[in-house]
């Protein structure tokens, strides 16, 4: 069992003064290029005795931006909720981790006070981790240059990382990550997280509709501008009972029965029943079956359900559990 990472809300450390090796960055999805980036910052932290640091911001600096000029479309989508980048940065033996507040005191911080107050007085930094385009400080006037500068005075060493590539020469990014799920390609998804896309919640509780008509549901809260697109998957649940569960999902806002309602997964155990309200569940998305839809009546509704528990029954008889 991996050890949890060690958290600050805020810096300077209130309970250390270790040296750390620091990388900066949003981490959202914690994809394949983040993983490269995070075992280049523990082989460095375990060589050099210091702590493995990952620094990022809540929210996202693009989200705290878009939100300030009042441009709601401007906020990117979420890959991963908070909960589940933690886990990530824990898998891959992050530290400790500083979520750093993204607001206007941060955004109005001159690049020279955010070297010295976050990196050399918050976190003891002796190495540090940047991709080769890294910007920060007010209206993004730091780069590499002012940080290796920095890092002669202060005493710590500055090293970049390229843009990871896959083994076709593209781009791993966040934002490849985030178009592949806005147009349900998991395969992708897949190829450039290293993983299958999950999504994890606790579950609750729901308009017990669907016990109703025969297709009762777990209902999971998922970040409100979830990356994924909104419809009916194949999945798994996992957590709940020792081996994962077989299910059919739907991640939307349920226009047939409710109006304006928040985005939620509702996922259909089959051959399941379980009382698994308060547990905290991780949901794997397999395969896209078809779009959210609003019908015009619940027969219609219920049809088309079971089609999708056929559709998702086909596809556990043919890939196995």
């Amino acid at each position: 069992m991996k050890a949890s990472p060690r958290i600050y809300r805020s810096l300077p450390r209130y309970d250390t003064q270790r040296p750390s090796a620091v990388t900066i960055g949003n981490f959202d999805g914690v994809h394949r290029g983040h993983q490269a980036i995070l075992a280049r910052l523990r082989a460095s932290a375990l060589e050099r005795e210091l702590a493995a640091t990952v620094m990022t911001f809540e929210p996202h600096p693009r989200a705290y931006f878009a939100r300030r000029g009042q441009r709601p479309e401007l906020i990117p989508t979420q890959i991963s909720s908070l909960r589940d980048k933690i886990q990530a940065l824990r898998l891959h033996q992050a530290s400790q981790l500083v979520l750093e507040r993204f607001n206007q005191a941060l955004a109005d911080m001159s690049a020279e006070d955010f070297i010295e107050r976050l990196l050399v007085r918050g976190l003891n930094t002796r190495w540090l981790l940047v991709g080769e385009d890294f910007r920060y400080g007010h209206k993004r006037s730091g780069d590499v240059d002012l940080l290796r500068r920095a890092g002669k005075q202060y005493g710590f060493d500055v090293e970049t990382i390229a843009d990871i590539a896959d083994e076709h020469g593209h781009r791993i990014s966040s934002s490849e990550v985030r178009t592949a799920l806005a147009v349900g390609n998991l395969e992708r998804a897949e190829h450039l997280l290293g993983h299958s896309y999950r999504i994890s919640g606790h579950v609750v509780h729901g308009q017990k509709l669907g016990r109703t008509i025969g297709y009762p549901t777990l209902n999971v809260r998922v970040p409100l501008q979830c990356a994924a697109r909104s419809g009916v998957y194949v999945v798994r649940a996992h957590g709940l009972a020792a081996a994962p569960i077989q299910g059919i999902a739907s991640l939307g806002v349920r226009p047939t029965i409710s109006h304006g309602g928040r985005l939620m997964l509702e996922v259909h155990l089959l051959d399941c029943h379980l009382d698994a309200y308060g547990k905290l569940t991780s949901i794997e998305f397999l395969e896209y079956l078809r779009d959210e839809e609003k019908f015009p009546d619940l027969p219609t509704m219920i049809a088309a359900i079971d089609n999708d528990v056929q559709s998702a029954r086909d596809y556990f008889a043919f890939h196995g559990l």
